[in-house]
């Protein structure tokens, strides 16, 4: 299999340094460039097309949000996990509204970012279950009041998939499900695929807000 190329964006060279270190001993990761700005990070993109973007959010000439906004639009096969010192509300709700697909801090460990950075190439979204929580409750309170719906899906989702999707809810990781319940990592992900199917969602969280509006899961 062809390595995942990763994009470090982040205005501190040290920092930049060491994670270029930290990734390129993972046999499956090519760091294909860095960049100290969001100006300079939309040079590379176009050059490299690189498939995950780790992306700091508070830089000078242009910040991470307004990068990756800008990439949403122009490179949306590339995918933005925002990795930063700070976990205010507002940063976080500020780098997912923008297209980020998940959001780390810097004290993360080296195990969490590796699952980050593949489970964002396979076009899942990452977040911890700290920030899942803070991100699920500002899309429910921001989304306008859903009707009771007065019809049943064609397809109800099964016992097992309502539990999974109860733990997807709460940021838990393919991986971290599938420890959870004593199954197959691929099984996850085959219960995943109905779920977003039975419900018409695109991805994971749209998923989620859709199953609390019907009242599958609390």
């Amino acid at each position: 299999m062809n390595p995942i190329k990763i994009l470090i964006v982040d205005d501190q060279a040290l920092f930049r340094e060491g994670l270029r270190t930290l990734l390129s001993v993972q046999s499956d990761f090519e760091v294909v460039g860095e960049a100290g700005n969001g100006e300079e990070a939309l040079r590379y993109v176009a050059q490299y097309r690189p498939n995950v973007i780790l992306m700091d959010l508070r830089m000078p000439i242009m910040d991470g949000v307004t990068a990756t906004r800008r990439l949403r639009e122009l490179y949306p096969e590339c995918k933005v996990i925002v990795l930063t010192t700070f976990d205010d509300d507002e940063d976080i709700f500020e780098g997912m509204r923008a297209g980020a697909v998940g959001y780390l801090l810097k004290d993360v460990s080296s195990e969490k970012l590796f699952e980050a950075v593949h489970a964002t190439s396979r076009g899942e979204y990452f977040l911890l279950p700290s920030i899942t929580a803070k991100v699920m409750a500002e899309f429910s309170r921001l989304s306008r009041p859903a009707p009771k719906p007065d019809f049943e899906l064609v397809d109800p989702l099964s016992s097992r998939e309502v539990e999974i999707l109860r733990l997807v809810s709460t940021g838990l990781s393919n991986k971290e499900i599938a420890d959870k319940l004593v199954i197959a990592e691929g099984t996850v992900k085959n219960h995943l695929t109905n779920i977003l199917a039975k419900l018409s969602a695109k991805d994971r969280m749209q998923a989620v807000i859709k199953a609390r509006d019907l009242g599958i899961i609390p």
